[in-house]
């Protein structure tokens, strides 16, 4: 799984009803090989499935965990490439450039705690952060 197959499902796990061309269109591949590179990733049993989500099923319908979270960026990347990369995902509501200890302060929106998890794991593998400390919004 590379890269693009991660987008693809992020893309998937906020609209599983999105068209392969659509999805394409938003990772700039084309339509046939959207569609070739999601059915591989059903194949390998990676995307088991798609389904409808009630609001009266979720913990809270009014959109899930509001967190803030500090992040450090690793040495020699680029401040710019992180804030075009954070602004591009779905679950980052806005990111600040800020003075201290950590770089930027990210405010995101995410469904419940393995959704946090796994944007935190992205900040590390692709956004280039290498330390994060996470709030939780309580109201």
């Amino acid at each position: 799984m590379d890269a693009t197959d991660r987008e693809i499902i992020d893309i998937l796990r906020a609209d599983g009803r999105a068209s392969f061309s659509e999805v394409g269109r938003r990772i700039g591949l084309s339509t046939n090989a959207t569609a070739a590179r999601v059915r591989r990733l059903e194949r390998d049993g990676v995307i088991v499935g798609y389904r409808a989500v009630l609001a009266s099923d979720t913990a809270d319908p009014a959109g899930g965990l509001e967190a803030f979270v500090d992040v450090r960026l690793g040495e020699g990347r680029d401040s710019e490439e992180f804030l075009a990369w954070a602004l591009r995902m779905p679950e980052i509501r806005d990111a600040v450039h800020v003075t201290g200890a950590y770089d930027y302060l990210v405010n995101l929106r995410v469904s419940g705690t393995p959704a946090l998890d796994r944007l935190l794991r992205r900040l590390k593998t692709d956004g280039g952060a290498t330390l994060t400390q996470t709030r939780l919004a309580l109201r």
